[in-house]
């Protein structure tokens, strides 16, 4: 198809469209007008770089849709390095407020969001969050998938399951559950396995954030998982301490992924954005 004129591709930049889910929908297309000034263009509030923007992507709707999927101990927030890096390149964001209280749940918080938008969606998945676009990425609107230093099961399995086809990293020694059936990291866990790579500011947000996680959420099993008919990219944190990096390797070798692998923990959105937001774009663009 012969891209369009750049001018139209602004157009359908100003055009409004719907807010997200749970006021987490972070959209560019949304909020008003635009206003244009030298090479750049004011869109959602925010002037971007026009010159930056993945115009032909953005103008042909394809894969102009992003939709991120934290995991366990984690909120949307998680995303944010990576989701202002995607806006600016033209596309139209989602970070998903899953509300860990099942599986079940997750995904229909996933699938409420894929329902919004207007094209063909990349599913991306952190850690827990690769169970729930294993499920989710079922959906026709679903053009692909990356995991993010994520679970990736296989037929009928639950995340106890992933996991146990390696050696954990012994991180679930700081588990804390709570009486409802809830389970939470410790201070340790946040500063020596889950973000160690990330500043002490951060890590103490990502501490004071967390949502806890339904411990039942680890029996429920994914059946028929997406990436069986839907092409597939990972990230390996190769110093991963929480999820065992031989079992990240093992799983993005089983389901044929193209992979990356970053030197980093169990968060690299948070400490190596620029590499996951390319990494993301990369994948769009060859869908």
């Amino acid at each position: 198809m012969n891209p369009q004129p750049e001018a139209d591709v602004h157009q359908r930049l100003s055009s409004p469209r719907s807010a997200g889910d749970h006021g987490a929908a972070l959209d560019l297309h949304t909020r008003g007008g635009s206003r244009q000034r030298g090479n750049r263009k004011r869109c959602a509030g925010r002037w971007i770089d026009l010159e930056e923007l993945d115009v032909d992507r953005v103008h042909r709707g394809i894969l102009g849709h992003v939709e991120q999927i934290h995991g366990a101990f984690a909120d949307g927030s998680s995303w944010t390095k990576v989701v202002a890096r995607l806006q600016a390149k033209g596309y139209n964001v989602i970070a998903v407020q899953n509300p860990l209280t099942s599986l079940a749940d997750d995904v229909a918080a996933a699938k409420r969001v894929i329902a919004q938008m207007d094209g063909p969606v990349l599913l991306v998945g952190h850690s827990y969050g690769g169970m729930v676009i294993s499920e989710a990425g079922k959906d026709p609107k679903v053009a692909g998938l990356v995991y993010v230093a994520a679970l990736v099961p296989e037929e009928g399995q639950n995340v106890q399951e992933v996991n146990a086809a390696m050696a954990t990293t012994g991180v679930e020694k700081e588990f804390q559950l709570s009486p409802e059936g809830f389970l939470s990291l410790s201070p340790k866990a946040v500063n020596e396995n889950f973000a160690q790579d990330a500043t002490a500011e951060e890590r103490k947000v990502i501490y004071a954030t967390q949502v806890t996680w339904a411990a039942d959420a680890t029996q429920e099993k994914v059946y028929s998982p997406a990436w069986k008919t839907k092409p597939s990219w990972v990230i390996v944190a190769s110093k991963d301490g929480m999820i065992n990096p031989e079992l990240e390797r093992f799983k993005a070798k089983l389901i044929k992924a193209t992979t990356l692998e970053l030197t980093s923990s169990h968060v690299p959105m948070i400490s190596q954005p620029e590499k996951v937001t390319d990494f993301i774009i990369s994948a769009a663009r060859k869908l």
